[in-house]
């Protein structure tokens, strides 16, 4: 392993800062050794803050009807063959309250950008949630919208936004969401953070045009926004889509991404996406171990569960909800860490 890139990893792991020019000189030249040092290191960051702990969320796919056009996304408005649903307030309920009862306390509500969902529907469903079960988490990931809705769907009760930024290169954003603003995905990001949400953004790894200097932009967008959560999974390709035949991103590549966040965030929330599970078997424990600390078993429907196909041969589409987590936790326990089913809220969080 070359020293420079001992001496950059020693440097992130004791909180400091490394230049862009030190981090693309890690991703150019990183190696099998390098990895596991890497890996080791974020490991250890994620241990001094949470321990052993991995968070369980339930994930409830609630509609796949969507307004945009992603180059990437297989419920893309334009995609005709998608079979599309939604989600009933009884049935979202429905979904918690099982949830609730395999002792889940954070619910994420995840949807494309659908606009039959006003904020007065949402308001509906999140207050039901609160309603019934005081003791939960709720995170909303339901795409741009404007600052008063975001202030009024956490005035009702929503305690979490995920809205994945993708990618912090703008020309990288351009290429692949037609019709959409860069800066007004990060306006959203901004707007989340002052109104008071626990904000998770992320990025995917291996988009077309996206190389190791993009991907230095994306941990040095984190850095600066300092978001509570970061999702990160490879870019799979969906045949449905304008960017069907393009080659899909690296597992590898991917672990190391997480790492490497984990070291720069060291308090972060840092989901071991279906993603990863779904381009490796053993995807999900592989980022367990090089820094993530989250999981989010699926609790939809499962006769909704396949229609809800962001990129294809996604795992997971006909498990039960228990068996689901039985399942996760059996993988989590089976690399050394334990379940954790409280809210599972960020180190910094102070509930008001």
């Amino acid at each position: 392993m070359d020293l420079r890139i001992r001496e950059i990893i020693g440097k992130l792991s004791e909180g400091q800062n490394a230049s862009d020019e030190e981090l693309l000189f890690l991703l150019d030249n990183m190696d099998t050794e390098g990895q596991e040092e890497l890996f080791e290191a974020a490991l250890k960051i994620k241990k001094e803050h949470y321990g052993l702990d991995v968070f369980m969320r339930g994930l409830i796919e609630f509609t796949n009807y969507c307004s945009q056009n992603c180059m990437y996304c297989g419920i893309r408005r334009e995609n005709q063959d998608a079979d599309r649903y939604r989600l009933s307030r009884e049935e979202i309920l429905e979904c918690c309250r099982e949830g609730y009862e395999l002792g889940y306390r954070t619910f994420v509500l995840q949807g494309g950008e659908d606009r039959w969902y006003t904020d007065g529907r949402l308001i509906e469903i999140i207050q039901g949630i609160k309603g019934s079960w005081p003791d939960v988490a709720v995170t909303l990931s339901v795409g741009e919208r404007s600052y008063e809705s975001y202030k009024a769907l956490y005035d009702a009760g929503a305690d979490r936004y995920l809205l994945r930024h993708e990618t912090a290169s703008p020309e990288v954003y351009a290429s692949i969401h037609p019709g959409m603003s860069f800066e007004n995905r990060i306006r959203c990001l901004k707007d989340l953070k002052r109104i008071g949400y626990q904000v998770g953004a992320g990025f995917m790894v291996g988009l077309p045009g996206q190389g190791n200097r993009e991907l230095v932009m994306d941990l040095r967008f984190l850095k600066e926004l300092q978001p509570h959560m970061v999702g990160i999974g490879p870019f799979i390709p969906h045949k449905k889509t304008p960017l069907g035949e393009e080659a899909g991103g690296s597992v590898e590549k991917t672990l190391i991404m997480v790492a490497l966040t984990r070291l720069i965030l060291p308090k972060a929330l840092l989901p071991s996406t279906t993603a990863l599970g779904t381009m490796d078997p053993l995807g999900r424990e592989k980022a367990l171990k090089a820094g993530a600390n989250v999981v989010m078993p699926n609790l939809s429907p499962t006769e909704q569960r396949e229609k809800y196909e962001l990129y294809e041969n996604k795992i997971c589409t006909g498990d039960e909800a228990a068996h689901c987590r039985m399942c996760i936790e059996g993988r989590i326990r089976s690399v050394g860490f334990e379940v954790n089913m409280s809210r599972g809220d960020h180190e910094d969080y102070t509930e008001l």
